[in-house]
């Protein structure tokens, strides 16, 4: 059966995949739109941030599909990290590259053909190698996956001649869908994505681009080791990345980071590739705390539990910075982005950028560091500046970054940037930065006087200020998203329509003037003692042991398995199992990133070590019970037999509630609880004696059907078992209920 004549899959098929699977209620914002659009046959383009969840849109497609999803992935170890990761969730997946014996391949591809597998990673290289297209075409795809669409683009920040070959694809498979997505992707690269994949009125789908986990940072860049070693003791055990520009600056960092007892690695080209990914894999197994790397490193690293990324360097663009900075926080906790800055960097970088490269390209690179030193140097939020970039407005100040924590003093500057724009205007918005400037302080130049920008109305109207203060009011409004550039136009100045704002009148302008930020203050020894109490009376919480408790269980499972720790559960999932301290396994699969396939390989393992903690947190007074997010669970039944049963206040809320008439959805919006704890209260109250109002969830034919189901299973039949066998027409939840009522009724 071919993608374009398989039936339609719903939404909630999607959704109950979700849960199965990865062990998620449900999906982040604008993912089921997404999964809808692929779902429905549709050529789609997604454009998410790092840890945005992008591979969750192809990958649960691709379960509920029929066939086979090939995703198209440029490194050997973003396949092998997704791969381990769809396999500990009990998906069926797999990976041809060069790493990949003749004999593995020969399985793999039987597994293919015969719809077993539901994805399959190659490198594009494969993919359009000789007889491989021809292979898939013995293959049900269901659809392809396009993964870092971003290097098709030569306008782009990693550009791969080999993805410019991917068009291929719609030739030789014209009605299988096509899923491209990136993370970084300007106006012009998005238009490549489109066009060169020759994809069919692709739904487009641009999430923001906003990280506001990510704390944005820029230091001058004196005594930058200094600085790191202060940021690393107040942050111990954090995993890390440190960028630098060269190898050997890697190396030298390393090495004094190791001098000062910090387990730290390097990563660089220059090294073999057997030196490369046992430095890689050392990180991933949180075995180095921190890697110093030049940007060879990081392209599809999903270790999740990465707190912070320093660059010891400038970046060369600002994609480049977007993207890697985005490896910190992909759970969604807190992270950190410092950036060192001088302007001996941009020099270096200059030079780096246009060496031995044809002259458009050395132009594009230039403007494009010019755009990255404007971030360095910015005086309002750094967080705007970043999404103005990418075409999207955050609409206030982040509070988030450096400049939004200490602003800068500001003026009325509407009347200056009205000068400028109407003079960008005037010249039908044809003028690049220099120019612009020339027309504005009235100098008669070659280029001025060529095209008769001297005749216009504006020429001159800023000839009161000098050129560095102009060249910094047109970089600020550059980054406040008045103006952008047009690199495929002569780097010409294009007014948005924020900037028609402005320019009628509707919108002020607030100007600053840039000031260079003062060396960093070393911290007092007294300071210091201060920070180091701290952290030992946050590490020594309850909670805090509990999790470095779990935290040392998942890395020994992690290393008998040979996968990352992330792989296991992420550090988010440990944070709440160390909050709710889930005892049961109800309450374990109600932990988000608790799914079915983790629980049978992890769950009782995690449970023992919560109960060998010894008693969760002590219940608060009634009066508080509602101001805490949840308190542990109640033990169930079997477990009440290796200890006493856990009262917990916030069940009793729970029941009080449903008793009181209100819906599952009306108590998880009043309580403040995800729907699946909601249900765990529900369920062990009523294996506890408690009656609840059952017709709510099921019907007397309902409770026939699975009676009935289950009877012709059979006794060791479990729980997934009854769920594949109704067809996923009833959840585990509506499953739960039918079993302890069977038993209540015994």
């Amino acid at each position: 059966m071919s993608a374009a004549t398989a039936p339609a899959v719903s939404l909630t098929a999607a959704r109950q995949a979700l849960k199965r699977y990865y062990g998620y209620d449900n999906f982040r914002p604008m993912q089921g739109d997404i999964i809808q659009s692929i779902l429905g046959g549709q050529d789609t383009v997604v454009l998410m941030p790092t840890g945005g969840g992008k591979s969750v849109c192809f990958q649960i497609p691709a379960v509920v599909s029929e066939g086979v999803c090939v995703v198209v992935s440029p490194l050997i170890a973003l396949m092998k990290d997704q791969v381990e990761a769809l396999k500990a969730n009990g998906i069926v997946a797999a990976y041809i590259n060069s790493s990949v014996g003749q004999s593995e391949s020969n399985d793999i591809a039987r597994a293919a053909v015969s719809g077993h597998l539901k994805l399959l990673y190659v490198s594009p290289e494969k993919l359009l190698s000789d007889g491989f297209m021809q292979f898939l075409t013995r293959v049900n795809v269901s659809m392809f996956a396009i993964d870092e669409a971003h290097c098709i683009s030569s306008w782009g920040h990693d550009f791969r001649p080999e993805y410019t070959q991917l068009g291929a694809l719609r030739q030789h498979f014209p009605s299988t869908p096509i899923i491209a997505l990136t993370a970084t992707a300007d106006r012009l690269t998005q238009r490549d994505i489109k066009t060169q994949l020759n994809l069919h009125e692709p739904q487009v789908f641009l999430s923001s681009f906003d990280r506001p986990n990510i704390n944005l940072v820029v230091r001058p860049g004196q005594d930058r080791l200094g600085q790191m070693l202060d940021f690393i003791a107040r942050h111990p055990g954090d995993a890390g990345i440190i960028y630098c520009l060269s190898r050997k600056t890697c190396e030298t960092v390393a090495q004094k980071l190791q001098q000062k007892g910090i387990k730290a690695g390097y990563y660089h080209a220059g090294m073999t590739p057997n030196q490369r990914a046992e430095a890689q894999e050392k990180f991933l197994q949180d075995d180095t705390q921190v890697i110093v790397a030049t940007i060879a490193f990081g392209m599809g690293i999903d270790k999740s539990n990465v707190r912070w990324v320093m660059h010891y360097n400038l970046p060369k663009n600002i994609e480049g910075y977007y993207q890697e900075i985005g490896r910190a926080g992909r759970d969604g906790g807190p992270a950190t982005a410092i950036l060192f800055y001088s302007f001996a960097d941009v020099m270096s970088m200059r030079e780096m950028v246009t060496k031995d490269v044809p002259q458009r390209q050395a132009q594009l690179n230039t403007a494009k560091l010019e755009r990255m030193q404007q971030f360095a140097e910015a005086a309002s939020c750094r967080r705007r500046i970043l999404l103005h970039y990418f075409s999207e407005d955050l609409g206030c100040d982040c509070g988030n970054c450096d400049i939004c924590r200490n602003p800068p003093t500001t003026f009325d500057g509407t009347l200056l940037a009205q000068k400028a724009l109407s003079a960008s205007a005037r010249a039908q918005q044809r003028v690049a930065i220099n120019l612009l400037i020339d027309i504005l302080r009235g100098m008669r130049n070659q280029a001025v006087l060529q095209h008769g920008y001297d005749q216009l109305k504006t020429y001159g109207a800023g000839q009161d200020l000098p050129y560095l203060d102009w060249y910094s009011y047109v970089h600020q409004m550059l980054n406040d998203g008045l103006f952008y550039i047009a690199y495929e136009e002569g780097y010409a100045l294009k007014i948005t329509e924020r900037g028609q704002q402005v320019l009628k009148g509707q919108l002020p302008v607030s100007l600053k003037k840039f000031q260079v930020a003062e060396k960093a203050e070393k911290p007092t020894r007294a300071g210091k003692k201060a920070a180091a109490e701290a952290a030992a009376t946050a590490a020594g919480s309850p909670e805090a042991r509990l999790f470095e408790r779990l935290r040392q269980l998942r890395k020994r499972i992690a290393d008998e398995q040979g996968v990352p720790p992330y792989v296991v559960f992420t550090d988010t999932t440990l944070q709440e199992m160390a909050r709710e301290q889930p005892t049961s396994r109800v309450a374990m699969l109600s932990i988000s990133g608790v799914g079915m396939k983790k629980f049978e390989t992890y769950g009782e393992a995690f449970i023992e070590a919560i109960m060998q903690h010894g008693p969760p947190r002590a219940v608060p007074a009634e009066d508080e019970a509602d101001d805490l997010p949840s308190v542990p669970p109640f033990i169930d039944e079997s477990a009440s037999k290796k200890g006493a049963a856990i009262k917990g206040a916030t069940e009793e809320a729970t029941i009080e509630l449903h008793r009181q008439g209100l819906s599952l959805a009306q108590i998880t919006q009043q309580r403040g609880l995800a729907l699946s704890t909601v249900q765990g209260h529900l369920e062990r109250a009523y294996a506890k004696g408690i009656d609840l109002r059952l017709h709510e969830f099921l019907s007397d034919s309902d409770l026939a059907a699975i009676a009935a189901a289950r009877a012709q299973l059979g006794p060791g039949a479990g729980l997934r078992d009854l769920f594949d066998h109704l067809r996923e027409k009833y959840d585990y939840f509506q499953l739960r209920l039918a079993g302890i009522r069977a038993q209540r009724g015994r």
